[in-house]
């Protein structure tokens, strides 16, 4: 969502795939429940097995992650990850003692020597590593759990696909539509009264993937606009496979947009920021709009297709 923007939700009226929607607005209610994180754990838990000492030997007693150079000691042998050490304030959580710089180095040496599996083992990637290659890989593993793409409001829940088409049909009441193509007309009482805001997403069911229809008001500098763009719903070398177009219109004059989905490992407002999508200066959507240009009557349609 758009700094300091409000969030506004869409009631859509369908009939079929590909016939007409019409989008209205109202306050979108936050979800005041603490939300799960399906997938996630901590760092090199997966694939371990509680009785090895050695990994043992590696985990935190603070924070009980794995441990990673510097490894410091206290004068008694205890040791403790690095940014822990900064919040115990340089005291030994077990023996109390002051840690001063002492580094563990037969245990960063032991763990060198050491081959782990990645943290998204349970997810599907059974790759096996050397210890500190480990973060690194996990930072780009493709089986990582997706954040979940919703823009009303902060969500930090995560998890795969499938959980996260199930939490954004049950938790944010998105709609879901089946097809390819759709035919949006987005609606604004008084358009003058939003600088910043979000519609409520539209989740598309389209060739078995799913694909997130974003449409929102902000300041590109000075000047108000409109902004449409669609993610897919996986990573990035899967949604290179598709393309999609958005095209806006009226009175003999259109806007036309062509591109492809952006995967939703970047965030929304990194897509939104980047621009790359269909944006309608306010006073282009409003002459589209007709009448007195007092109302926002917006109508965006669009279509999908798989590349060859």
């Amino acid at each position: 969502m758009a700094p300091g923007g409000s969030a506004l939700k869409e009631v859509l009226e369908s009939n079929s795939t590909g016939m007409d929607y019409e989008v209205k607005m109202a306050k979108v209610e936050v979800n005041n429940n603490k939300p799960t994180k399906p997938g996630s754990a901590g760092i090199g838990k997966y694939g371990m097995h509680s009785n090895n000492g050695v990994y043992e030997l590696l985990e935190c007693p603070v924070c009980t992650n794995l441990m990673y150079p510097p490894i410091h000691q206290c004068p008694n042998g205890h040791t403790l990850c690095s940014n822990c050490k900064v919040r115990v304030q340089n005291t030994c959580p077990t023996c109390r003692y002051e840690l001063g710089n002492i580094r563990c180095l037969a245990l960063e040496k032991v763990a060198e020597s050491l081959e782990v599996p990645c943290r998204y083992q349970n997810l599907g990637c059974h790759d096996i590593f050397p210890y500190y290659s480990k973060l690194k890989h996990e930072q780009h593993c493709r089986f990582r759990p997706y954040t979940c793409p919703y823009a009303g409001s902060e969500c930090s829940v995560t998890g795969d696909i499938p959980t996260l088409v199930v939490h954004l049909k049950d938790d944010h009441k998105v709609d879901m539509h089946d097809g390819c193509t759709f035919n949006h007309r987005y609606v604004k009482s008084n358009p003058h009264e939003v600088e910043n805001a979000t519609w409520m997403l539209t989740v598309f069911n389209c060739f078995g993937r799913q694909f997130c229809l974003h449409f929102e008001a902000f300041q590109l500098g000075m000047a108000p606009v409109y902004m449409a763009f669609l993610r897919f719903m996986g990573d990035e070398n899967e949604a290179k496979k598709f393309s999609y177009s958005l095209e806006v219109g009226a009175h003999g004059r259109k806007l036309t947009w062509q591109g492809i989905p952006r995967s939703i490992r970047d965030s929304h407002r990194k897509v939104r920021d980047s621009q790359d999508g269909l944006i309608i200066p306010r006073n282009l959507a409003l002459y589209f709009s007709g009448g007195d240009r007092q109302e926002l009557k917006l109508r965006v349609t669009g279509r999908i297709w798989k590349e060859e």
